[in-house]
Formats: C-alpha cells, structure tokens, sequence
C-alpha cells in the first residue's frame, strides 16, 4: 500500500491509513506500507543543499524538524527513538555539507530523509493505535543497478532498480511480523550509497517491493479514484477507468495523466502483480485496477490525454533521401546533448522528433546547442510551445473508421505531427499549444458520440468525475420510461415479438421543449422520422406544424390533422407528378435544385416557394447523415443562388424562404446560431425574403455519458441572431429529436452460437428489417435484455438478427447478462427512424406498433 506526501501530512490522514491497513489485516493479508515524504519536505529539503554555507542548511534542517515535531504533537506522541536517529542524521549531514560524501552522493543522502522521517514517525503512529509495525529500511531490500549510457547524476538521482520475486526475503518478512512500513523514493547501489529513484519514485518503490515479494496485489492511494478518460480539471465528464491493462495504462500515464508514473508498470508485468489505485478519503469508491491484458472487452479508446510543452526539432535535407547513416548522425547529436526523442516523423527530405520536457530539460541553451550540431548536417527549424494530444486504446487501427469526425477537428487546426504507435496502441497529433485547453472537452464529448469510447462497457467505465465529486448531490441521467414499464414491455413482448412501442408522454415531453424556444415562431415536425397517426395527432395538439417529403406523406398527414394546421412539402430529386400532387395542397412548396425551377416553371407561377440552399458544408454522426456540402445530394449550392433567383422571377415565382439542414444528430448548440446567421445574411441581399427555417438535426444522446443537447443555450443563440435580423420569422423542422427517445423495439432471443476465441453472438427474431439504422449508418442503440434487468452484464455479445446479411447486426460488443431463448430484449431509441424504414426483406414479417397513452 503506497501513500503519497498528501496522504501522510496530518494525522487525520494517519487515521485514514491506520483504518485501511488494518482492513488489509482483517482479509488475512500481511501489509507493507511504502509511504512519501510529508507533503513540501522534499521540496525543503533540495532547497537545503543549495545552501553554500552550514549555518543556512542547519536553520533549514531544523525547520524540517519542527515539521515533524508539530506532526508529533498532533499525533499526541513522544519522540520515537527511530525518528529522533533520523532527525539526528540529517542535522550533521547539513553540517557537515557534501566535502566528505561528494556533492551528488551527499544529495541523495540528504534527499532520503523525507521519506525515512515519514515512515519513522507513521510506525509510531500505528503501533501506537492498535497496529503494530515494523519500520523496514528499503535500502536494505532494492538495490539499483548501472545502465549503458548512465551518467554519475542519473546513477544517483534517477536511478534503476530491477525487482525478482525473492522467496528469502518474503519468508524474512513473514517471521518478523504481520504490517510494516518502508520507504518509497530510496534505494542502495552496488557501493553501499544512498540513491534515489527520481520522479514518480514512490510509486515505482511500491512496485519494485510489489514483484520483489509477488503481492496480492499493489495499492497506490492518492487523492482521486484512479484513472479518468480525460483531465478531469479540463473535462468534468470524463468517466473513471475501473479496468486497464498494463500496456495501455502506461501509454495513459506516459501521455499526460499524472496520478501514476508510468516507471512504476513495468516491474508488475512478468510476475502479473495487479495494481489498484484508490482515492484515500474516498476508500468505497471502487478505483482504477490495472492487470494483464483482458481480452473480452471490446475494442475502445481509453483515454485522450495531452502533454503541454512539448518542442519540434525538423530536420530537413535534399541529401537525407537514401542516405546511409543520414539518421544515425542525427540521433547521435541528441546523444550527446542527453536529449529523449519522443514521437517521430519522417518524409523524403525531412524528419521532425518531439521532446518531451518531462524527460528532458528543454532550456533555450540546450535546444540551441543542439540546433547548432544538427546544422552541419541539415537545414533545423525548432516549433514551440506545443501540445500533443494523445488517443489510448488497444485495438486502436480497428477504430479509425469511426473517427472521422474527430479527425475533421484536426484538420481545423495546425497538426504539425502525427504518429500512429508501433504497438497499435496510441495516436498522437502535436498541434498548438495554445488551442488543447479548448479542444479536449469537445474531442472527449466527440468520441464518445462517435462510440470510439465506450462508455456503455460499464466493466471499464465507471461515473464521471463530475458524479464522483461534484460540489453538491451528483446529477445523476434521468431514467428513461421504459425502466418504470418494464413489466408491460415484458407482457406485450410475450404477446407477439417484434414490437414497436411508443409512449406518448414521452412525445408531448420532447415537443413541449422544443415549444420552449422562444424564437422560433413555428415547428414542423419532420413526418419521415415515424408515421404513426397517434404521433401526429398528439404533436397537432401540441401546436406542431408538419413537413413532409412525399405526397404519401403529405396525405397521410391531411388525413389525420386538422385542417388548419400548416404543412410544409421539403423534396429532394422528386419527380413532376410530386410536386403537382403537393401544389394541389396547402403545403407551402421547398425547392433544391435548379432543374424543377428551370424546366418546371410554369407550374410555380404565382406561386410563394422557399428555396433549400447548400451552405457549404455538413454535419452528423456520419457520412450519411451529412446533408450539406459536396457530397450531398440536398440543396441549391451557394454559387447557383443569383441564378436561381432569375429564373424564379421569369417563372412567375416569389422566392419568400430560405431553408438550410445540414445534418441529424447534432449536439452543439451554436451550430443552429450559424446556420440562421448565414441564411439572414442571404436574405438581406435577396429582399424578398420572409421566413428563414434552419432545419432539424437536434441531437439525442445515445451513448452513456453524451451530453445531451442544452435548449436553453440553444434559445440564447437563436435569440441573439434574432435581435440582429428581427425582420425574419424562424421556422424549424426537428423530427427525431421529438420521437427517437418515446420509442423501442421489442424482440426475443432465438439462440447463441460462439465462434473462435470469445466471439458470441445473440440471435433475436428481428434484425435489420425492423431497425436498419446500425446497418445503414453505424448508429447506436441502447440494448438491454428485460427478462435479466438488474443481472450483472458480465457477457460481451454480438447482437443479430435473422436476415441473410453480414450487415444484420443491432450492436456490437454489446455487454449483457448471460442470455437464454425467449429472453425478452429491448432496444432504445426506436421510435425515430425504426419503423418508418422498415421492410419484408427476406419476406420477414414487419413489427407491429402499440401506443402507451
């Protein structure tokens, strides 16, 4: 069990770690307690040998002492003998300066009695309270060993140590006692002197002794529950990490998170010791544990963390292009200046490296001396400050198909570098520094929509930091209806399965936040998310307006609607007839091509019409549901507007709207601010505009942990556009943000079947027939077998359907209980875009729809 500097300042902290050890006591485990220094006592003590003359560094031991001694006294304890050595020691080391040891050596020295005082003074404490423990010096067990290319600096300040299981000294250990308390920071070189082991070295002890003695198991108890997705002081969702590999928690460590040093992995790897990191006055929480490779869990970014500071060295020369030794004499200039290359890029003429200033010291002097060696052989240009972003996840090239909207962050932005790791472990981008502050709560947030990180796997992801420790009750997601009806759900899924089920006041709920915007002053349901004539009737009643995109539709509508109530008719690619079918109704017609305005003219003369226009660009969980730019199909492009507009006036027409939707699924609330900014600034040039309508894509979170889409925010942005251009009215066209959540699909597992190593599948008697959206775009829905609900979801499963398709799969690795036949299963979100593109493939019969009032 390690204890940092925090973890042992005052004696409440004491409390805390008497109360832990003596439950590591209470399982039948004997304990080794490797502990810091007192929090600022190192710092104290480097101070101390700056000091030129022995007067300064004896005022400065004594000031450490009476630390110690108030700590004492908090304790209510008298002055151990063990401690009083200590305080002895350091008292003639300050003295007597570094003459007789040497300056390096007597460093050590000095430095070593932080965590030598600690430790002294926490085995009284303990055994004083009921604990009793034996002080162990941790020179006399971890010996340090001399590597290539060390310096005398490194080989006492930074040393080595390489831990075997010692059989001897576990029994030695065993016949002493059952608890003992050793030091972290400290070992002995093969002379007999004091060395320490440089930053992260307390972590690093606790492992060394962990495979020295092949322990249950290693604790490092710190201030936080372990392990986050993300800084969680950048990003207040990042979700705590419960289940790691060693492999990919030393990339997280190595790549900017600071709770564990990642020196501190390798010693457990060969004796497979695992290690738990736990929040000290948080000791329910059940923290980060990190062990050999588990391979049931799903492919899935870990983390994405960013180190600041970060320098580019490129190197550039015509002459490198297959030449032989070209690199062996660049890397030999940072050899020789003790410089640590990090990431590397290289190109026909150029290589570009990263040093990291954790393992470098990057001063101006030492960056320019290397410039000036590196210039003998090629051209240098030096980049700095930078950040670079890191993506950890094992599996991670099989996850680059998902990651195309995070990519498209990059490419906003200056990427000097990028590297993809060897070991298929990382991906890492070097960009400015100034932008990674801004930037990684928008990433975290983007791979989590993306389902690249997987918080459902609630066997790797726990709570948010912001649950874990935000000020006040933790603001837990609501639950969604389905929960409280689990038993009806179960009965209708025993009547006949598949089965959509749609809960109306669910609907009235998300239609009555989207009538809280106050400025828009009409919403049209977007019909093609779900035809149900009970949804229409009750978004009519909630003063809901209705856009439609066929004439099917628009009838559909008109059947069950009163008449009074507007339609609006938004085609794409639609054939003549459509558009004399819709001119025969009180829909308000939107055109998005040139070629019916061209070709079709007559039939709009006299006519109001609204225009779709392409901004340029589009926006979406995926490729297709991007609806703007390029490559889409929607829209009349911003550079065919002016010709437009001439030949809707020699048609006869008057062009009163502009509409633009550039995607579905979008959670950023400015996005609809611009949109509406853009289309304002159009019509001001057009003049004969009334009406602006900035489309739908509201946003519903799916992902566990996706924040969801703030309205009020979303009403501030429109708001603000709209004191700025208060001649417009604003219409919208939401769709599946009003019916997605209202709805599921109720099926029944048929069997099981495993092929290779861990790969099973659950079959359901319904599959992309009824719910074709994963199919068709990659989409994600919640999946959850309801006979099982409240079971431990300990088993990962490819969830499919019985359609003749390799594409026939609801979810992957999806982590349910252990199922049977006839299970019932449920899946969310269906109540937008599920049975509206359903169909007979395979001549399947289609699901059947039951409303819940």
């Amino acid at each position: 069990m390690k204890f940092g500097g925090t973890s042992v300042a005052t004696a409440a902290r004491w409390r805390n770690i008497l109360e832990l050890a003596a439950s590591r006591r209470a399982e039948g485990a004997r304990v080794l307690i490797v502990v810091s220094a007192l929090s600022g006592i190192t710092d104290g003590l480097k101070q101390l040998c700056t000091h030129a003359d022995s007067k300064r560094r004896s005022d400065a031991a004594a000031a450490l002492a009476d630390r110690h001694h108030a700590l004492l006294g908090e304790m209510s304890l008298a002055m151990p003998d063990t401690l009083g050595a200590r305080l002895s020691d350091l008292s003639g080391l300050a003295e007597a300066g570094a003459a007789e040891l040497g300056e390096l050596a007597w460093q050590a020295r000095v430095q070593a009695h932080g965590e030598l005082m600690s430790s002294a003074l926490g085995a009284a404490f303990l055994s004083a309270n009921g604990l009793p423990t034996a002080w162990l010096d941790a020179r006399e067990c971890l010996h340090s060993v001399a590597l290539p290319n060390q310096n005398e600096r490194t080989r006492l300040l930074s040393a080595m140590v390489e831990p075997h299981h010692d059989p001897a000294l576990s029994a030695a250990l065993a016949a002493r006692g059952e608890v003992f308390i050793t030091q972290g920071f400290i070992a002995r070189d093969e002379a007999g002197r004091t060395v320490l082991l440089g930053r992260g070295g307390s972590d690093t002890s606790a492992a060394y002794f962990g495979a020295l003695l092949a322990a249950l198991r290693v604790e490092i108890w710190t201030d936080v529950a372990g392990m986050f997705s993300a800084n969680p002081r950048q990003v207040a969702g990042a979700r705590l990490l419960q289940r790691l590999d060693y492999e990919e928690a030393q990339e997280i460590a190595s790549t900017g998170a600071k709770v564990l040093h990642p020196r501190c992995l390798s010693p457990l790897r060969e004796p497979r010791v695992p290690l738990l990191i736990k929040d000290t006055n948080r000791p329910e929480l059940e923290g980060t544990s990190i062990g050999p490779e588990v391979r049931e869990h799903a492919p899935s970014i870990k983390a994405i963390s960013a180190r600041k500071g970060i320098t580019l060295v490129s190197m550039e020369s015509v002459g490198m292009w297959q030449q032989v030794g070209f690199l062996a004499d660049v890397f030999d200039a940072f050899k020789r200046h003790g410089l640590s290359v990090d990431l590397i890029g290289s190109a026909e003429t150029n290589v570009t490296v990263s040093l990291d200033p954790t393992e470098n010291l990057l001063d101006s002097d030492a960056i320019a001396a290397l410039a000036a060696d590196l210039a003998r052989v090629c051209r240098v240009k030096v980049i700095a400050p930078c950040a670079a972003i890191t993506l950890v996840g094992r599996g991670m090239r099989s996850m680059l198909h998902k990651l195309s909207g995070v990519l498209a962050e990059f490419g906003q932005l200056r990427v000097h570098l990028i590297s993809q790791s060897s070991n298929n472990l990382n991906i890492t981008f070097v960009v400015d520094e100034d932008v990674v502050d801004d930037m990684l709560p928008r990433l975290h947030e983007l791979l989590i929509g993306a389902g690249a990180l997987r918080t459902d796997d609630s066997m790797v992801f726990g709570p948010s930091w912001q649950t874990l420790y935000g000020a006040g009750d933790p603001v837990l997601p609501a639950a969604a209806w389905w929960q409280g009806e689990r038993a009806k759900l179960v009965q209708l899924a025993e009547e006949r399965t598949p089965r959509y089920v749609y809960h109306l006041p669910t609907v009235r709920a998300q239609a009555r936040r989207v009538k809280s915007l106050r400025a828009v002053d009409r919403a049209h349901y977007a019909v093609k998310a779900n035809t149900h004539p009970g949804i229409l009737k009750v978004l009519a009643e909630e003063g809901f307006a209705f856009e439609c995109v066929s004439p099917g539709e628009l009838a559909a509508v008109s059947a069950v609607v009163p008449d009074d109530v507007p339609l609006l008719f938004t085609p794409n690619f639609a054939a003549r007839r459509d558009f004399e079918a819709a001119l025969r109704t009180r829909a308000t017609i939107t055109i998005d091509a040139l070629h019916p305005i061209e070709h079709w003219g007559e039939m709009f003369a006299g006519r109001e019409i609204m225009l779709r226009v392409d901004l340029g660009r589009g926006l979406g969980h995926h490729d297709k549901v991007k609806t703007g730019g390029t490559g889409s199909k929607f829209g009349v492009p911003i550079e065919h507007l002016d010709r437009f507009l001439r030949l809707a006036d020699l048609a006869g027409a008057r062009v009163i709207g502009l509409h633009a939707h550039l995607g579905s699924g979008i959670l950023d609330a400015a996005h609809w601010g611009e949109v509406y900014s853009q289309l304002a600034s159009l019509a001001e040039r057009i003049g004969t505009i009334r009406v602006l309508n900035i489309g739908g894509g509201l946003g519903v979170p799916s992902h566990p942990g996706e924040t969801a889409l703030d309205m009020s925010a979303l009403d501030r942005v429109l708001t603000a556009v709209r004191q700025a251009y208060p001649q417009f009215d604003l219409w919208m066209e939401p769709g599946r943000y009003l019916v997605a959540d209202a709805g599921v699909l109720l099926a029944k597992v048929t069997q099981e079947k495993e092929k290779g190593a861990g790969m099973r599948y659950l079959g359901l008697d319904t599959g992309m027939n009824s719910l074709i959206r994963p199919a068709l775009y990659d989409a994600w829905h919640e999946i959850t077998n309801l006979s099982r609900y409240g079971e431990a979801a300990t088993t990962m499963y490819q969830v499919v359907g019985p359609i003749c398709e390799s594409g026939d799969i609801l979810g992957s690795d999806r982590r349910l209980p252990e199922s049977k036949e006839d299970d019932v299963v449920l899946v969310a979100q269906g109540g937008a875009y599920g049975a509206a593109m359903s169909s007979r493939y395979n001549l399947r019969d289609e699901a059947d729809e039951v409303l819940l009032p």
